[in-house]
């Protein structure tokens, strides 16, 4: 086994670091003579020096061998105080002597001023005082039994009277008068307001007393009031539903076993649409699913029957009868506002008008009453009553203004068709389900708009009445009957007026002549 060779004191170790050599930045004087040591200090700790019999200070012999200090071998003093400070606080002239606690005898006992021992306290001192205690400051804080001052018996001062009580002063007696006449004026001020404004207030409010009516408000007979009750049980409100869409209208009780007379367009939708619903409301709240028994778009008339035991029928009269200025009542459901009541005179008679058909189907043309009864969309298949309540018309029109994207209103242009038509239109529909008309066989317009001059025929049907009669294309009808023609509407409802197979006189006017044919009437 070989041992390691001896590491050569003179070639460095190649496994070590040579020591990193030490940098000494140089030292700024500013802060070497504030954190300095100071002079003749070489150390960190220095001897420490006693003041010696001359007032300098002297140090150890090893301080006096080192010669460290100032000259005579010690610290430099502090410089001696100010003048001002040695006279403010030095002992006064003559009082070198004097000390604050008492001298001591050589065994270290104090002793008083004639030298005898004295005690350093009395009785009431405190005996657990130190006796060597070298000063004596005060007695002991010890309570006495002498009585505070506060809880001393003072002698009783004299009472406040009332001014001093009041205003913390005398005052003198015309003072207190005059403010005693003050305060009571101010008080009858007071009383005298406060009376005023409980009289004023009793006329603001107080105990209600109404004058209550002695007997009850008298509704005669025939009154608006009177018709209204009689009436408004026989009419109905109709709702017609299909799908996610429907309608409202009215319709009339006209006979004990259910039957309804209402509007064509009323129940048009259910007329096309076997799905839909018709749904009768009365006005106790009834509610009956009704059925379709027979249409006439032609005038706009239609019969529907509902499933209700003993219904309240209305009383028919005669539209006949009725003379402009008449009053008349309509009764339905305006918006679907059921019982709705409105009153009106009968504007005029016998006049024409002409709607467009429902569904694409033929204009409707009917022989109207015209009245201002406010009449109005929902309206359309209820009662126009007369003054005795009886039933003259059904509301079926009315001519309004445009209402923008709306729906117009009414403006006191209402048209019913007459009940004698009516009823002679609906014994048919729930005799036979469907009605036929008298018919010339020709088609007309106006001569002109907005004219009375008469109906000019356009074309005659081939193998009709009026070709048959020798009616001309061209050919303007001034009369039918004993009824004077001024438009096509005029025309269409005169030729209706008759039965199927009359034979009525027309009279016409071709190329500037007056003619009169006999017309033997068929059926459309």
């Amino acid at each position: 086994m070989t041992r390691p060779p001896e590491p050569d004191p003179e070639r460095p170790d190649p496994e070590r670091l040579a020591p990193r050599p030490v940098r000494r930045p140089p030292v700024d004087p500013g802060q070497a003579a504030t954190f300095g040591r100071p002079q003749g200090v070489h150390g960190a700790f220095d001897v420490l020096h006693a003041p010696d019999s001359t007032g300098g200070r002297r140090g150890n012999a090893n301080g006096a061998a080192n010669g460290r200090g100032n000259g005579t071998g010690a610290l430099p003093l502090a410089p001696p105080p100010p003048e001002s400070l040695t006279e403010a606080f030095s002992r006064p002239p003559g009082a070198e002597d004097v000390v604050l606690q008492r001298p001591h005898d050589d065994d270290g006992r104090a002793r008083g001023r004639d030298g005898a021992d004295a005690p350093l306290w009395s009785e009431r001192a405190d005996p657990w005082r130190d006796p060597a205690a070298g000063a004596v400051l005060a007695g002991p804080a010890v309570a006495t039994e002498e009585t505070p001052e506060d809880e001393k018996e003072r002698p009783a001062g004299a009472l406040l009277s009332l001014p001093e009580l009041l205003f913390g002063r005398r005052v003198k007696p015309l003072a207190l008068g005059l403010l005693a006449v003050i305060a009571l004026v101010v008080g009858a001020g007071g009383g005298v307001a406060g009376w005023w404004l409980a009289d004023r207030g009793e006329e603001l409010t107080g105990e209600l007393n109404i004058a209550e009516a002695t007997a009850g408000k008298e509704r005669p007979a025939g009154s608006i009031s009177d018709i209204a009750n009689r009436v408004s049980p026989s009419v109905v409100s109709i709702e017609v539903k299909s799908g996610q869409s429907g309608g409202v209208g009215s319709g009339v009780v006209i006979d004990p076993a259910g039957y309804v007379l209402t509007n064509n367009h009323v129940v048009a939708t259910a007329v096309k649409d076997k799905q839909a619903k018709i749904t009768t409301v009365f006005t106790d709240g009834t509610r009956a699913e009704a059925q379709i028994v027979g249409v006439d778009p032609k005038t706009d008339l239609a019969v529907i029957k509902v499933p209700i035991a003993n219904p309240v029928v209305i009383e028919v009269g005669k539209s006949a009868e009725l003379s402009p200025g008449d009053t008349v009542v309509a009764v339905g459901s305006p918006f679907g506002l059921e019982n709705t009541v409105t009153e009106g005179i009968v504007s005029a008679l016998n006049r024409p008008v002409t709607a467009p058909g429902e569904n694409g189907e033929p204009p409707v043309t009917f022989d109207a009453i015209q009245t201002d009864a406010a009449i109005n969309p929902g309206n359309s298949g209820g009662a126009l009553v007369d003054s005795r309540g009886a039933l003259v018309g059904i509301n079926a029109l009315i001519r309004t203004v445009s209402a923008g994207e709306g729906e117009g209103g009414s403006i006191g242009l209402g048209f019913s068709i007459p009940i004698d038509q009516a009823v002679r239109i609906s014994e048919s529909l729930i005799r036979d389900g469907q009605v036929k008309h008298a018919d010339l066989g020709v088609n007309a317009n106006s001569v002109a708009a907005n004219t009375s001059e008469g109906a000019q025929v356009q074309n005659v049907n081939p193998g009709g009445p009026a070709a048959g009669a020798g009616v001309a294309e061209g050919d303007v009808i001034t009369k039918l009957g004993d009824r004077t023609v001024r438009n096509a509407a005029e025309l269409t409802v005169a030729v209706r007026e008759h039965e199927i197979g009359e034979v009525v006189p027309v009279q016409l006017v071709r190329q500037g002549r007056q003619l009169t044919v006999d017309v033997t009437l068929g059926s459309d």
